[in-house]
């Protein structure tokens, strides 16, 4: 068991939970304008959505890995060249973070729960990601890398829901924070360029 990685791990997807995206800004949206038990409700659906993605990166990319080791040398490779063109998308991107209430309509918890679920099995860049992300941090030489990529999945859904849950209950003080804290998109913004950038090379340099 390399404990390592599986700290890596869950820094790296702190890192990116934290970072400003749709979800998690959507999350923030929903809980300043609906209340806390609609950003919650936001949450539990995104966050179960992942169950689906995880499935399909862990049986397919095991399938891949048991096939041979160029196959798996092209997984690894398509993964570090993705998770580099997303630091640029990230650089390119603008910095400053747009928290306008974007009239969010009134919804009941389970069509938040549902809207959540599907928005997550629903986005193929999900799978994408978790293809480029996962592969690098199979963390034992012995268990099953259906297994591992299943506690991976587990592992990202736990520290999401933390994280997310956490935004949604704290809402109005990180609203306030980020209002007076003009700098702050553009230390988040740098931090997953670092973040997207690491995971690539880690990957790219990880072993089968």
């Amino acid at each position: 068991m390399h404990y390592d990685l599986l700290i890596s791990f869950m820094l790296a997807t702190s890192a990116l939970a934290i970072s400003p995206g749709p979800d998690n800004i959507y999350v923030l949206m929903q809980s300043l304008v609906n209340g806390k038990k609609s950003g919650l409700a936001t949450v539990a659906g995104l966050i179960s959505g992942c169950l689906v993605h995880t499935s399909l990166v862990a049986f397919g990319v095991s399938a891949l890995i048991k096939a041979n080791d160029t196959l798996f040398f092209l997984l690894k490779l398509f993964g570090a060249v993705y998770l580099l063109y997303l630091a640029y998308q990230v650089y390119k991107s603008d910095a400053a973070l747009d928290l306008g209430s974007n009239q969010i309509k009134k919804k009941s918890l389970s069509q938040l729960f549902k809207q959540g679920v599907i928005m997550n099995v629903l986005n193929p860049k999900v799978s994408i990601f978790f293809l480029a992300f996962f592969p690098g941090f199979l963390f034992s030489d012995t268990m099953g890398t259906v297994a591992q990529f299943y506690i991976l999945g587990l592992l990202f859904m736990l520290v999401s829901l933390i994280i997310f849950s956490s935004i949604a209950l704290l809402a109005g003080s990180i609203s306030s924070y980020i209002k007076g804290h003009k700098r702050i998109g553009l230390y988040l913004k740098w931090l997953q360029i670092v973040v997207f950038v690491g995971i690539a090379v880690l990957i790219f340099t990880s072993e089968k």
